[in-house]
Formats: structure tokens, sequence, C-alpha cells
């Protein structure tokens, strides 16, 4: 390894199966952390290269040390903490634990690094041991490290340059231990916290300022909760924006933080002079609620529902926790209490059953948090007394750390601003151990020398859509807590369960086994008595890790798992549920128990029964008539939204894998058609889109009596589940148009013009092919047709305008044909069919 020619370490790249198929469609859930054991010493003057294998997408890892470039647009780079020092370090599938390199790529005039690293430098390890792991947590660490008196500051880094590798020093100011309570009874988060405090005040002060709303208010937030009187001036004038704060964007996203802020100074302060102005944004945000309670992108339209993507969680929690607060603050308004109700149903749904998901889906299980709306979770529940609720989702805020937490949907900034406020729910252990596991390096790498934060994002190669974001209020307020200035960090008592050391310890091990680049590894390697034990597990995560590891296996598991479902443990007993699931046929023998655990009085033990069954398939279909009898009834005093029937609806319609969406034969046709008629009300788009496979599989005959609830499920679109509310409605005309329905015209037309923009330029082409059907009869609706072509060409707002003029074309192209045709199929009357 002497003489002329560089040294070469090859450090081979994991490429591990992707494992799990995330199974809901709006989310692209984005997490990594996989650190691969590979430690060398190397003599000074040698350097590292590194594997050459090629990414998902076709890229491969540079080697700077060879010459090689950043590759072009791939621009994300990463603040490395206090030293003033910025580096690209490589990603694949939204993880940095391949790399073995940081390539330098900007050097702050006058920082702790300025005469010992330039730009182009590459980093190749602390200390005089080149990276055996990921890169960026190592330096992390490094300066956690570092801060210590044990360290005096200096960070030691195997620099290379030109050809010659190095030790080189970077001298950082000496910060302290973080505190095994962290932040609480810290010197070094107090220290943190001061530094912040003062820059960000500084730059608060200064009349040029601006920022995003969302930062804006955070930043004004952690000045509050610094409770240092020489920057209430600062705080006032944030207020008085705050109070007068509107805009033509996303509402919602930016509501919830500005009346956040404006409610807690109204509290902190006592200054009511803002409070015309917290009235009129918390008024707003309560009449821009949706009918069943939720928020999407932006307020309802004038029919009480969302447009676009529908139901949003990630705006809706802050904007109920600014609700609660508004109210505190002195908002008492009927209105403002009738949303936080309606939401807090929405959400409370969720406990006990995973993570709070994008909008009105399934819980989210495949990890212990997205985007940050368990913290969001925990914060508001405990804000309303419900100490239970607000536990559970802030033990599934501590579980979520490392490639749970470092990334997230759209990028992390909202995982990580609510990291700690859900983590702090459970008390001074609960963070110490987080910032133990994660939060110090994350954070630490995040700081700047002047003790500001800029958002860092999660490993991706290009950008996230909170690049360069200011985070220092956000993360500040981490820092505040034990400070007990502000209700949204823990001001007043609270009844929420403080845990100890060692069930903090194990919390963060539920969650550990899982990066983004390898599921299944860690699940995979333990042993069939390993996973038995962890169906068991408070964790929904846990459980259904556990299960479909089982699953991937032959092992006979079906009589222990009807044991643990006769457990007194109701977990047990959902895990065991979770796991027959993905037994599938293997399984069979366990139907009659799940028939049994059916009739339960839990209503998730229900529901998770009755996706065992649909799981088991062919050889559960003896349950058909005992879950079509409790689809089609309701209790709504103890499942108000009616979750069950939607669930139900899943397990036996879905055409993929419903018990009953490919074939009806045998089903008791009068059984079926209460059921359905039952269903197609359900208040979400996607459960009723599931009795699409009834449309198909009935004669029509059989379907006639159903045709009632068809034409109003058409008319009358789902409240929520927005995205897929169409599904049903375009079922409904298409079924319709195929018998020639009568009323089916009209109804063709009136949608032409109103389905949800979302996807319209393809839908429209399908609507108007089933207008045309009609032939000569449609003609009665051209005028209407007409009316809506030039709306498209003229009026349609908030819609690309070249898909706009190609749909009014296909509409108007649609209307020529009609008024040239001469066919006349015989109609049926919607009235005379009945």
């Amino acid at each position: 390894m002497m003489g002329s020619t560089p040294a070469r370490l090859i450090l081979p790249a994991s490429r591990l199966s992707l494992g799990i198929i995330l199974n809901h469609p709006l989310r692209i859930l984005v997490t990594a952390f996989l650190a691969v054991a590979c430690m060398a010493t190397i003599p000074l003057g040698q350097h590292v290269a590194v594997a050459a294998d090629a990414n998902k997408d076709g890229t491969s890892q540079p080697d700077f040390t060879r010459g090689d470039a950043i590759p072009e647009g791939y621009v994300h780079d990463w603040n490395l903490g206090p030293t003033g020092l910025r580096g690209w370090i490589h990603s694949d599938r939204l993880e940095t634990s391949d790399a073995r390199q940081i390539k330098i790529t900007q050097v702050e005039a006058g920082s702790p690094a300025d005469g010992v690293l330039r730009v182009d430098d590459v980093i190749l390890g602390v200390g005089d041991k080149p990276f055996g792991s990921d890169p960026r947590v190592a330096f992390g660490k490094a300066i956690t490290a570092a801060e210590t008196p044990t360290q005096d500051g200096k960070l030691n880094l195997l620099r290379w340059r030109a050809g010659q590798t190095d030790v080189v020093t970077v001298k950082l100011p000496v910060l302290g231990h973080y505190s095994e309570t962290a932040p609480w009874d810290c010197p070094k988060s107090q220290q943190i916290l001061d530094r912040g405090l003062t820059a960000l005040a500084e730059r608060v002060g200064d009349p040029s300022y601006r920022s995003v709303p969302i930062t804006r208010s955070l930043n004004a937030l952690a000045l509050l909760a610094g409770g240092r009187e020489d920057m209430l001036a600062q705080v006032k004038k944030e207020a008085q924006w705050a109070a007068d704060f509107t805009t033509d964007g996303f509402k919602t996203w930016h509501y919830g933080y500005v009346i956040t802020f404006l409610a807690e100074y109204v509290m902190a302060t006592g200054d009511d002079s803002v409070l015309p102005g917290l009235r009129r944004l918390a008024l707003e945000s309560a009449r821009g609620q949706s009918t069943v309670g939720s928020w999407g992108h932006r307020f309802v339209g004038s029919d009480g529902r969302l447009g676009g993507y529908g139901m949003m969680n990630s705006p809706g929690l802050p904007l109920t926790i600014s609700l609660v607060l508004a109210r505190r603050a002195g908002v008492d308004d009927p209105e403002v209490s009738e949303a936080i109700q309606k939401s807090s149903r929405l959400l409370r749904f969720y406990a006990g059953k995973g993570s709070i998901p994008y909008g009105d889906h399934h819980p989210w299980i495949q990890t212990h948090d997205d985007n940050g709306k368990n913290g969001m979770a925990a914060v508001l529940f405990r804000l309303l007394g419900e100490a239970e609720t607000a536990e559970y989702f802030s033990r599934m805020s501590v579980a979520c750390h490392g490639a749970e937490r470092d990334c997230g949907h759209t990028g992390n900034f909202f995982n990580m601003v609510w990291a700690m406020p859900g983590v702090a729910e459970s008390g001074p252990y609960a963070t110490g151990s987080w910032m133990n596991e994660f939060g110090a390096w994350y954070f630490d790498l995040a700081r700047r020398r002047d003790g500001t934060f800029l958002h860092q994002g999660p490993p991706q190669a290009r950008n996230d859509s909170y690049r360069d974001w200011d985070c220092t209020g956000a993360w500040l307020l981490a820092y505040a807590i034990p400070n007990g200035n502000l209700h949204l960090t823990g001001k007043g008592d609270s009844s929420v369960r403080k845990i100890e050391r060692a069930e903090a310890e194990s919390l963060l091990d539920d969650g550990r086994g899982w990066s983004n680049n390898d599921r299944d590894r860690f699940y995979d390697s333990l042993d069939t008595e390993q996973l038995m034990s962890r169906l068991s597990s408070w964790s929904p995560t846990v459980r259904e890790r556990a299960a479909i590891a089982l699953g991937r296996r032959q092992d006979k598991v079906s009589d222990r798992l009807m044991e643990l479902l006769e457990s007194g443990e109701l977990d047990a007993r959902y895990g065991a549920c979770q796991a027959i699931k993905w037994q599938r046929g293997r399984a069979a023998a366990a139907v009659p128990k799940l028939v049994a655990a059916f009739q339960s009085d839990d209503l998730w033990l229900r529901i998770l029964a009755a996706d065992a069954l649909a799981g088991i398939g062919e050889p559960a279909k003896s349950a058909v008539p005992d879950m079509l009898r409790r689809l089609a009834s309701n209790d709504l005093s103890n499942d108000p939204r009616n979750m069950q029937q939607r669930y139900l609806s899943f397990a036996l319609f879905n055409q993929r894998d419903g018990l009953i969406g490919r074939s009806l034969e045998g089903i008791d046709r009068q059984l079926l058609i209460r059921a359905v008629r039952a269903g197609l009300t359900n208040e979400d788009g996607r459960a009723r889109s599931s009795f699409s496979s009834v449309y198909t599989n009935l004669s029509f005959q059989e379907i006639q009596p159903l045709l009632p609830a068809i034409h109003q499920a058409i008319i009358e679109p789902a409240p929520s589940g927005i995205m897929f509310a169409d599904g049903i409605q375009n079922s409904g005309l298409e079924l319709l148009s195929k018998h020639r329905i009568d009323e089916g015209i009209e109804l063709l037309a009136d949608y032409a013009r109103t389905q949800k923009q979302h996807g319209s330029q393809k839908r429209i082409i399908v609507v108007m092919k089933m207008l045309e059907s009609y032939g000569a009869h449609a003609q009665r609706v051209i005028p209407q047709l007409e009316a809506t072509a030039n709306y498209f060409e003229h009026e349609e707002q908030d819609f690309p305008r070249n898909l706009s003029r190609d749909k009014a074309r296909i509409v108007r192209e649609t209307i020529q044909k009609i008024k040239l045709s001469t066919d006349r199929p015989e109609l049926r009357s919607l009235n005379l069919a009945l």
C-alpha cells in the first residue's frame, strides 16, 4: 500500500431488498439510516476510495480522491455544524449510509474551519481513521464529542487535499456534555438556547426581516419561549404582523402556526390588542373546516367539501392545536369549539392503531411517526386533557428516530419540528434518551456557528420542499421546553405519564431495525420465538414488521397464532390478526377463531379480524354473511364515523383482494343489497368506491333495487376521501350509460363540469364517450355542454390553462358528434326501472 499508487479501500455498498411495498397511494415515505461496520486505519498520505456501485437512478457514487465531480443536478449539501463548513455527501434512495467521503462545498470566512479546510477538500474520516459508517452521522457525533471539555473543542478530521491525506484540527467552542435528561438540567442545551436566541432576536429585529409564515411564527414562538424581557419588543412587532396576517395561498398550512403564536403571545403578555386578529384567524379556520372535521391544502368550498387531495392531517393538526390555544386565549366562540370537537374526534380514532396518516386513510404502521403528526397529536391531546391518548402518541414519537425520523413526505421539516415536543410529553428521561440516540448529533450538525439553524432535509440528492428554510425557532423551541413558558411546550399541569429511563430505552429499541434501503433484514434475522414475542408489542409498527416477517417464512405457526388470538391482552390479539393476515391461506384453520374475534366489543379487533379473514381469502368466505350484516348496521354512538363499515367495505368488495370483490356467487342477494345500500352512504370516498365491483358482478335485474342509492352516490359525492370520491361516481355513471338509463344524460352533463379538477383532463374523455353512447338523445344537453366548454376555455381557475383548453376542445368535439348522431337507443327511466 506504499509508494506512488494511492491505497484503495473498497467499502461495498449495501444493496438489500426494498421489502415491504408501501400500501398507501398518496404516501411517499422516505426514511434512511443503515450503519455498515467497516473500520480501518490508513497511513497519512494515503486515501480512501469508494465503491462505484450504481444507484437506483443509474448514477454511481463519485470518488472525489480520483477526480470525480458531484453529479450534475445533485445539489443537496449539508451544514457541518458550527465549523463554518458545508459539504456534499453521496446519497442513494434517501440514505447516506453507503457514503465514505464528504466534499467541502463552502467555507465561511472567519469560521473555525477557515484556514484549515477549503472548497474541494475531501473529509475522509474523523480523527485518524476513515469513515466506517454513515459519514453524516459520524461527523455529527464528532461535533458533539468535540464540544465537551474532554476534547477541549478539538475536532480532528482526516483531510484529503490534492493527493495528500492529513489529520487537521478545527477548534470549536466548548459547550459541555448533553445531560442524561437533556434539554432538562443541561448546561449545554441552555448555552445553545441562549446563543441562538441572541442571534435570532438580532435577525428578527432587522427592518428587512422576512420569512415563510410558518418559520416566522416558529421564530417568534422561540423568542417568547425564551422568556427574556430584552426580546419583548421583537415579539410584540411579530404579534402585530401575525394579527394582520392573511394570504391567498395555502391558508391551512400557515394559519395554524400564526394562530398558535398569537394565542401564546396573548396568554404570556396579556396584550389583548391583537385579540381581534386572533379571533378573525380562528373563525376563518373553523369555518374553513370540512363537514367531517378535516382541512386540506385550502379551506372548504361552498359545498363543505375539500378540493384537490382532500383531507391532509399535516396542516389539520396544527390548526386544531391553534384553535385550542385560541380558545384558552379568549376566543370563546361556539364555531371554534365545534371545529375542535370534530377534528379531535377524527384524530382520536388513530390512538393505539398506528401513526396519524396523510389524510383520511388507514393508520400508518410502516414507521412510528409520519411527518411529525404523532408529535402534533401528543401535544393536542395533552392540551385537551386526554392523558392516555397523548401518552400513546408520545410513545410513538420516542420510538421514531434514526431512519424513521430522518425523512418525510416532501422533506423532513415537520418530522423534525414536532419531534421533541412529542417526545417531551413523556418527560426528561424520554428526551434525554432520544437526544442521546439521535437528536444530539442531528441538532449539532444542523447548528451553525452563530447559533442559528437551517433546514437540513432528508438524505436526498436533489432539493426538497423546504430547502434553506430558517429552522432556528423550531430547533430552539426544543431546547426551550424546560423553561415552561408556552402551553405548546408543556406549560401548566400535565397528567401525561412520565417514563423512566429503562422504558425510554425500550421504546427506542422498538424503532430500530428498519431503513429505507433495508426494511427486512433485521426482522428476518430474528428467530420465530422473537417474532412471536413482538406480536404482543404495544407498537402497531413492531407488530406489523414481525407479522410480515413471519409471513415470509414457511414456519407452521398457525396454532400458536390462534392461541394468541384468544389472549387476554388486546395488543396480542391485534398482533395475532396482523400475523394471520400475512399467513394467507396457510391460516385457514384460524377462520372460526377470527369469526369469534369479529364479535368482540372492541372495534379495532373486529376490523383487524375482518382484515385477516380477507387475507386468508377463499377459505374464509363462510364469514361473509356476518360481515355483511355488520356492514349494514350502524353504531354511531361508539363508532361515529362508521369506521367498521368502511373497513368491511374494503375487506369484502375490493376487486383485488376482497372476499367477494371478484365474484358474488352464492351470496344472499337481500343481505347484499342492504349492505351495499348502507355502504354507499359512507362518508369515505374510497370505501364507497370499493362497491364498484358490485356494479360489474350483478345483472341489471339484480342491481335494480340499488339504482336509487347508486343515483344518490353520483349526485352527492362523499364528504371525505376526496382523492378517491370520483371512483364510485364514475362507476355509477358507467352503469347508467351502459343500461341507457335516461337520467344518466343530465348526470353526465353535470358531472363534466362539477367533477373534481385533479385528473379531470383524462376523466373528461371517458365522460364524453359515455355521453356519446346515448346518441341523439344527448342533444337536449348541448346548451349545457356549450356552457361547460366556454367555462373550461375562459373561466376555469387553479388549473393549467393548456389542460383547460384541451378539455374545452374535447367537449366541443363531442357536441359535434352528438349533433350529427341519428342513433336513438331505447332508454330506460330510472323511475320505471324501480
